[in-house]
């Protein structure tokens, strides 16, 4: 058994003297991070001791049954919204890479009306839109299309996801072109099809790109669900908690309530996404022998977090 080198045995000049690394002092961020910290503390301590917070309502109504149900229909909308957006992203995305000019532009105009038009304009329209249309009529046939336009949360979901699927278009496309073209030839040149080229090397290599953006997209999209009041839809966390406050006529607790529940969900949600990525970032670990550090690595610089020295084998 063998020890592994140091880069000093790996070939790395050193120098006759061992250097003594010193490192700088930053009085500056010490100064920086108490004032803050005293900022925060005396904040803290303000807002616990501030009556018109209304403390005692926020406890009476923090696990309340009505703003718990509210925070489930707020995870549904977003959950449903987000598979949608996902399905329309990745069918815009492949749109948009398509040489077909018809597809192209077809992909082109959803991108060019769903991100360029606010988000809280697009819900008022869905809300209008049982308005504008009662019914489609296709030549003697009539479908019916009140049960559909009358139902608040479809609308939600629906107005959520197409707004969504405009954005995640992007990340799929920029995920799938990150893939260097070689890794698809050499797909191809195995015999692989088209199919199994995406599943096996495309898309395992894409998702390290698509999921921290993915992520960052639903934790956003749960926020943006307080929007759906423009609809409206007053089920959702938001709206719950502010039909409660107009109640009580005291606002602030009820949204103190309301961000409470958002930053326990949002916490979670961050979790995953972490162990997530940690998931599909399996195999990009480098590992490096001596002889390869000596010839990549600067002598007086850090390893990288990702690479692992090894001992080479002795013939």
């Amino acid at each position: 058994m063998t020890n592994s080198p140091t880069p000093a045995s790996a070939g790395i000049p050193q120098g006759n003297k061992p250097i003594k690394a010193v490192p700088l002092r930053h009085p500056g961020r010490w100064i920086g991070s108490g004032i803050i910290f005293l900022l925060a503390a005396w904040f803290i301590i303000s807002a616990l001791r501030n009556e018109a917070y209304g403390w005692d309502t926020y406890r009476a109504y923090i696990f309340d049954t009505r703003v718990a149900t509210a925070a489930l229909h707020t995870i549904s909308i977003t959950a449903l919204a987000m598979i949608i957006g996902i399905i329309l992203g990745v069918l815009a995305a492949v749109g948009r890479m398509s040489p077909n000019p018809l597809m192209n532009s077809v992909a082109w105009v959803f991108l060019w009306i769903f991100r360029g038009t606010p988000i809280y304009v697009q819900l008022v329209f869905w809300g209008l839109l049982g308005s504008l249309y009662q019914a489609i009529q296709l030549g003697p046939l009539s479908f019916s299309l009140e049960n559909i336009l009358s139902n608040m949360f479809i609308l939600a979901v629906i107005g959520l996801g197409l707004n969504e699927g405009a954005y995640m278009a992007e990340i799929v496309r920029s995920g799938i072109q990150a893939v260097p073209e070689g890794q698809i030839e050499a797909s191809r040149a195995l015999g692989m099809s088209w199919g199994l080229t995406m599943r096996r090397t495309v898309l395992p290599q894409a998702m390290r790109i698509i999921i921290p953006p993915t992520g960052n997209e639903f934790i956003s999209l749960l926020k943006t669900t307080s929007l759906v009041v423009a609809i409206p839809y007053t089920q959702e966390l938001y709206g719950r908690s502010m039909d409660i406050a107009n109640a009580l006529f005291d606002p602030v607790p009820m949204l103190l309530v309301a961000a409470t529940w958002y930053l326990a969900i949002t916490s979670l949600l961050m979790v995953a996404q972490h162990y997530l990525e940690k998931y599909f970032d399996r195999g990009s670990t480098k590992e490096l022998t001596p002889r390869q550090l000596a010839a990549l690595a600067d002598a007086e610089g850090a390893l990288p977090g990702n690479v692992t020295v090894i001992s080479e084998r002795r013939k």
